[in-house]
């Protein structure tokens, strides 16, 4: 799965972003730069860039991650050099917002099914680590302020206007990796404060025919002691369980919050009624 997360992912690359002139972050984004101005290609960037990177940064990884990360940097290089050598030419009538679009689908596909399965292609997250583990300093923050800075740099070879839709296509990708990761199925869950909660209880059990759970709370003001649902439904199950709950107490006090994976009986497999959602 990693090695089609990288093949999807190169593909982008070198038949969206290379062809349209769409710069990109991170290591990525500068053997794109490197390819503009020294014709060198990014199949090969990638790895010289990549190994001092994983030189250095290999301690903070563990034997795990750094296998996953030396194994998705080849792959990416190897799908880079392939798809640039065979005759694909995606004809989208320069259009460059359908370009932006079509990169971040690509990249954030490959990607997503890359970090889903516990991969990564290497770059910039091994410096980010490695700030994590020094300086305390979050990846994400890392992250964010290398591929700022590669962007910019990246205006030497590319105008304003490409570099517009490179953001449209990043930001494209950063919900297509969001997307594949959790997956376009979420679940919500139910939090229900009511005097009537055993009687709502069984009746979402009995109609829905899901799982719920008393929570021991306290009131702040009231300093009350009382139970509280929870129940994790589907979304198409969100309407009849309000209708359930406001059937047997109007006044009840009803949060609903999204669960972005729901692991288990009734959603990743069969509960003993046969009955399944996810």
């Amino acid at each position: 799965m990693i090695a089609l997360g990288c093949c999807l992912y190169g593909l982008g690359l070198a038949v969206v972003n290379i062809p349209n002139n769409l710069a990109e972050g991170g290591v990525t984004g500068i053997t794109l730069i490197i390819r503009a101005l020294l014709k060198i290609d990014p199949a090969f960037s990638t790895i010289a860039i990549n190994i001092p990177l994983i030189l250095i940064g290999y301690r903070f990884l563990g034997k795990r991650a750094l296998i996953y990360t030396i194994y998705g940097t080849f792959m990416l290089s190897f799908w880079l050099y392939v798809w640039q050598r065979v005759p694909i030419s995606l004809d989208i009538h320069h259009d460059m917002f359908i370009a932006g679009i079509l990169a971040g689908l690509a990249g954030g596909f490959g990607s997503g099914v890359v970090y889903r399965f516990g991969g990564t292609t290497g770059g910039t997250d091994v410096i980010a680590r490695i700030f994590e583990k020094r300086r305390g300093i979050p990846m994400g923050r890392t992250l964010f302020a290398l591929d700022a800075v590669v962007l910019t740099i990246s205006l030497c070879y590319i105008d304003v206007l490409h570099m517009m839709y490179t953001l449209l296509a990043a930001y494209v990708f950063s919900r297509i990796v969001t997307f594949t990761q959790v997956g376009a199925y979420t679940a919500r869950g139910l939090l229900i404060i009511s005097p009537h909660n055993e009687q709502i209880a069984q009746a979402l059990m009995d109609e829905l025919e899901r799982g719920a759970t008393f929570l021991h709370m306290q009131g702040a003001y009231s300093h009350e002691e009382r139970e509280m649902v929870y129940c994790v439904i589907g979304p198409n199950e969100l309407n009849v369980a309000k209708r359930i709950i406001d059937r047997i107490d109007p006044k009840a006090f009803t949060s609903i919050l999204d669960v972005h994976e729901a692991i288990g009986e009734g959603f990743t497999y069969d509960s003993p009624t046969g009955k399944k959602i996810g």
